[in-house]
Formats: structure tokens, sequence, C-alpha cells
């Protein structure tokens, strides 16, 4: 059994593939083939394919691809048309929002313009991604639980990119499409509204950030140490409970000091990893709108300690010692 015990060196099995539901499911739409990964089979799943994109899933595709030509194009210009300087500073270009002077119109199409019709495309890709996934899970016969966690994610898009700025009036206020340009928005816009560290709704985010990733690394590292054990059929598990959620439940309750059932788990991830973008979404949305300075709202409502101001110490704060008299 010692292939279990290391995540890189499970045992893969091949087969003929496994193509899914044929029943009460249109299959017009998907690929009639699969393919195998060795590869991918030491990270998850070997098996590549049936592919099913669905006018929703085309849709959305295409208009990811326009967002990222535009992108690429307005990276390219920047660049001079030179591949190699494009590719020098690629982590710093960034395609800009509008500037303050437009408000919420239509800005000219190099000082603005291309970033409304790259948002644009790129809102479509993300909503008709949305739609697929909804669709697909009601086809299927599936809870929507993917569906409204995805939303979370997309409540915190739409708060930086559409619903803020258009509460502010002003696009300026939407992130710029670039790696470090994004990154120095987000710096910016911290000092600029009093040190995002002392908005509450910024700190449940990032508590359910932590939390989340904790929740998934315990469960993940949980079901393959049990794995050999039949850990990995987790809803056999829970209907049916074995050696595998025995001891992987008394395993929590030595541990942490509370059980952790096979589908209880699932729930408190689903949820701290829901409230980490949602939260955030709120947080990003009260910031300009209701405080304009969060360290001062901290200060006047108990959130932040009190300080008092210290003047730093100079030279002459401080008394030379002198060697007592005989």
């Amino acid at each position: 059994m010692a292939e279990y015990m290391n995540i890189f060196s499970q045992v893969q099995i091949q087969g003929p593939p496994e193509m899914g539901m044929v029943e009460d499911v249109p299959l017009q739409e998907r690929s009639s083939s699969a393919s195998f990964s060795g590869l991918f089979g030491w990270l998850g799943n070997a098996q590549l394919g049936p592919v099913y994109l669905g006018a929703w899933g085309l849709m959305s595709i295409l208009c990811f691809v326009a967002w990222f030509l535009i992108c690429g194009l307005s990276f390219l210009v920047q660049s001079d048309f030179n591949l190699a300087v494009m590719a020098r500073d690629l982590f710093y270009l960034a395609l800009e929002p509008p500037g303050p002077e437009y408000g919420l119109g239509f800005a000219p199409l190099w000082d603005g313009g291309l970033w409304l019709i790259a948002s644009f495309f790129l809102l479509l890709s993300v909503l008709s991604w949305w739609v697929r996934s909804y669709v697909l899970a009601d086809q299927l016969g599936m809870g929507k639980h993917v569906c409204w966690a995805f939303a979370s994610a997309i409540w915190l898009f739409l708060v930086l990119g559409l619903i803020r700025p258009i509460l502010m009036g002003s696009w300026s206020e939407a992130v710029p499409y670039g790696i470090f340009p994004h990154l120095d928005w987000t710096n910016l816009f911290s000092l600029t509204y009093g040190n995002l560290f002392y908005n509450p709704f910024h700190a449940l985010s990032i508590a359910f950030l932590y939390g989340s990733a904790l929740l998934f690394a315990m469960h993940g590292a949980t079901i393959l140490a049990v794995s050999r054990l039949g850990g990995d059929r987790e809803l056999e598990q829970i209907y049916d409970r074995g050696t595998a959620s025995e001891r992987a439940a008394l395993f929590w309750r030595w541990t942490m000091g509370f059980n952790a059932t096979m589908e209880g788990i699932h729930r408190w991830a689903w949820w701290f990893a829901v409230l980490c973008t949602l939260t955030g979404g709120i947080g990003i949305l009260l910031t300009g709108t209701v405080v304009d300075d969060w360290f001062t709202w901290a200060q006047e409502h108990g959130y932040g300690a009190e300080t008092n101001y210290v003047p730093a110490l100079t030279s002459e704060d401080f008394t030379p010692y002198l060697p007592p008299q005989e």
C-alpha cells in the first residue's frame, strides 16, 4: 500500500474512457472521444474529455478571446509593436480605464475607450460561463451549489469593475488590466481610503480566505490519508459509514477536539469560500461610497485601538552619561 503514501505516486489504471451520462442529456454538443494524460493522472483524473461547450460556453470563450486580444493589442501599441519589448515589460503594461474627466461617459479609444470595450466582452464572458454552469447542473440533475459559489466570486468582480464605479460616478475608479498595475491600484486604493486593514469586511474576507484554505487542505489531506481504506468514495461513507470515515472522524476529534462529518466538512468549506468574496465585495462597495477614511472610522467606532501621536526622539531628549564624582 506504499503507493497511497505519496500524492505523486498513485497507481494509474487506464481502461475505456468514461463518457458520462447519456440518458436524458443532449449529446449533440458534446465531443465523442476522450484521451488520457499520465501527467494529469498524477494531479487528479488522467482522462481528458469528452468536452462539452454548448452555446453559452462557446459565447463565453469567444468573448474572453475578444477581451484578451484587445488587452494584447493595447500592450503591443504601448511596446511600439516590438514583441521583445512587450515580453520584457509584460508585467508592467496596463490597459487603464478612462480618466475622471470622462465620468461614466465613453472615452476616446486610446484614452480609456479600449478599456470600456474590453470590459464589456469580459463581463459577457463571465456571465455566460455562469449561465453555462447553471444550465449544465440543471441538465445533470445536480444542485446549484457550484453556480452560487461562482456567483459570489462574480459579485466581487462586479463590485470592482462595474457597481462601485457607477456609484462613484466615474469609470476611473475601476481596476486596470495588468499584472503589477492592478496590484498598484490595490495599494493606492488602500492608501486613499485610510488603510483598508481597518475595514471590518476586509478583515472578515481575509479570515474566510485563510479559513477556507485551511479547511480545504485539512479535508483533502484527511481523505488522501484514508483513501487506502475507501475514503475517496465519500458519498458511500456518508450513508454507510465505514472504517475510513470512522478513522478520519477519530483523527479530527483527537487533533481538533470536534468531529467533521463527510458531508459537514464540505458545507463548512463551501461557506468559508463563498463568504470570502462576499464580505470582500461588501467592504470594497462601502469604501468611498459610505466611508472615506477607514482609519478614522475605526477610531470613532472603537474598532481600531486608540493611538496618541508620539513625536520622534531627538538627541536633545537624551541626558549624557556622567561618571560618579569621588
